[in-house]
């Protein structure tokens, strides 16, 4: 290790005689935003539901009364107005955008509200899609919310970094599924919440097992769970497992997610509501 020479501003440690502040990269949320909590989820591969625990966790929240709202930080795949059955284009005025907002109340912000078409692709580079993240915060009047999920892109890239670093964030979820390189792939996710100081609050395994309706037999069709040790070897003391659930599927599918209440997630629920 080499002597310290006191000049903080090339120095990337963190050592009791640092004199130097670190820069604060934290945007400020528009002035008619008031924004208590703010929880994002996060995958390290794509194609696991954290759009749907995203949804799903907001619907309880909301359920519970809190004032809730959903950022779809998912620029190139976002897929949280489908799961609501939201179709309507925001408004804006001389205050600047204005969240649109489901059937029971849930405030929400995506870029495929803002396409003329749903299908169209988002074919922008990363500084771009970064951009477009910060604004949703710093552009939108969200009103008074107790929480606010964010629903990550998957990985560990440019999107990722740019909310731990520009957000207020309070903990992440991390949302994974059985496979055992997918552990791998979790325990990434997990590193960089760490290396940000961003506490995980929870690990989500979805699609964890199959429930027979016949004989209430549980096969675990994508292999044996390994979210549990990932857990306990990062002291994580918040670990959910979702079944494979084909009506829930559908609920998505229809823009109903709000019809759906999963008691599988409420350890989150219970631990979130500390938090305020």
């Amino acid at each position: 290790m080499s002597e310290c020479s006191h000049n903080c501003g090339s120095c990337s440690s963190n050592c009791k005689d640092r004199t130097q502040q670190q820069t604060d990269f934290r945007e400020k949320p528009h002035k008619d935003a008031h924004i208590k909590k703010v929880i994002g989820i996060v995958s390290g591969k794509g194609g696991v539901g954290k759009s749907l625990v995203t949804s799903l966790l907001a619907v309880a929240s909301n359920n519970s009364s809190y004032k809730t709202a959903v950022l779809d930080a998912d620029i190139t795949g976002p897929s949280i107005p489908k799961a609501f059955g939201v179709t309507e284009r925001p408004q804006g005025n001389e205050n600047g955008l204005l969240p649109v907002y489901s059937k029971k109340g849930i405030a929400m912000m995506s870029l495929n509200l803002l396409l003329e078409s749903d299908t169209a692709p988002v074919i922008w580079r990363g500084p771009v899609i970064a951009g477009a993240v910060k604004q949703f915060w710093t552009d939108v009047a969200w009103g008074d919310i107790d929480f606010m999920f964010v629903d990550m892109p998957p990985g560990t890239g440019d999107v990722p970094l740019t909310v731990f670093q520009s957000l207020p964030v309070d903990g992440i979820v991390v949302v994974a599924s059985p496979q055992e390189l997918v552990g791998m792939i979790v325990e990434k996710a997990v590193n960089m919440a760490n290396m940000m100081n961003i506490p995980v609050l929870a690990l989500v395994e979805n699609m964890s097992y199959f429930k027979c309706p016949d004989c209430g037999k549980e096969h675990h069709i994508f292999g044996e769970s390994h979210i549990d040790a990932i857990a306990q070897k990062y002291n994580i003391d918040t670990v959910c497992k979702l079944p494979i659930n084909p009506a829930l599927a559908q609920a998505t599918d229809g823009g109903k997610i709000e019809d759906c209440i999963i008691e599988e997630l409420k350890p989150i629920g219970e631990k979130l509501s500390k938090l305020l």
